[in-house]
């Protein structure tokens, strides 16, 4: 028995360092990357050029995400509130949900997720083939050169990104509740905007400023932390999708707590 809860405690201690070595790691990177980034020179080109990549490019999975989600959504809210007489409202609940929660989670989660974990792919091979132990020997900032770009970028990317889900998610609800429920769109936009106010739209656009701060610094962290050759830049991508969701789920949760007592 001591034997067993020896090797127990010896278990749970060395993923608890871990765990406190993995925080402080990333800790210790996006202060240094953050504070790079408001500090000249300023690289807009690379900036720009991360913009197309990571985010143009996701907006076609971005804008589809919406359309579903705001569709599911108005049919799951008219067959719910029908039941008690008030169809009428499916506008603002759906609003209100969409630009609150839905908009920023998932769109951190499913274009987040892809834009991660390209970061840490791309960033991984470089690391595995040498060419970021190269920068620092020629001595350049890796951190300046390669993170800051992919962290500017995706702080630009991701609330643009969730005012287009916004958009569209409105959109495809009131297309589908003026389709199938019979309800004005007219009346559908009308009522939503006598209960959405700017603190909903800003809630949103707050989380999906932190959303992008996570995705980014997690990417670019797994990245440069990749060994194993091409395996390691395998694990380090799957690695950089959990991480994202995790910590996008968690941080909206404290989010919400904070934000529900500012825009009240």
């Amino acid at each position: 028995m001591s034997a067993w809860f020896v090797s127990l405690f010896q278990t749970v201690g060395a993923r608890a360092i871990e765990y406190i070595w993995f925080m402080g790691s990333i800790t210790r990177l996006s202060y240094l990357a953050a504070w790079r980034m408001v500090l000249p020179p300023y690289d807009l080109r690379a900036v720009i050029a991360q913009i197309e990549l990571l985010g143009v490019r996701s907006l076609r999975i971005g804008l589809l995400t919406a359309a579903a989600i705001g569709g599911v959504m108005a049919l799951q809210f008219a067959y719910g509130l029908g039941k008690f007489g008030a169809q009428d409202y499916v506008g603002p609940v759906v609003a209100v949900s969409l630009f609150r929660e839905l908009a920023p989670v998932l769109t951190a989660l499913i274009v987040g997720g892809r834009i991660g974990s390209g970061m840490a792919a791309e960033l991984g091979s470089m690391k595995v083939g040498e060419q970021i132990d190269a920068i620092r020997a020629l001595g350049a900032d890796p951190i300046r050169k390669l993170i800051v770009p992919r962290l500017a970028a995706s702080l630009i990317i991701m609330p643009m990104l969730t005012v287009f889900a916004d958009i569209t998610g409105f959109l495809a609800a009131q297309g589908l509740s003026s389709s199938q429920f019979n309800i004005p769109p007219l009346f559908f936009y009308q009522s939503s905007l006598d209960v959405v106010d700017l603190g909903d739209f800003f809630t949103g656009l707050i989380k999906a400023v932190v959303f992008g701060f996570l995705v980014a610094v997690i990417g670019c962290y797994q990245g440069f932390n990749t060994q194993g050759g091409t395996q390691g830049v395998g694990l380090s991508t799957t690695g950089t999708v959990e991480l994202i969701s995790i910590s996008v789920l968690i941080s909206d949760f404290f989010l919400t707590q904070i934000l529900l007592v500012v825009f009240r």
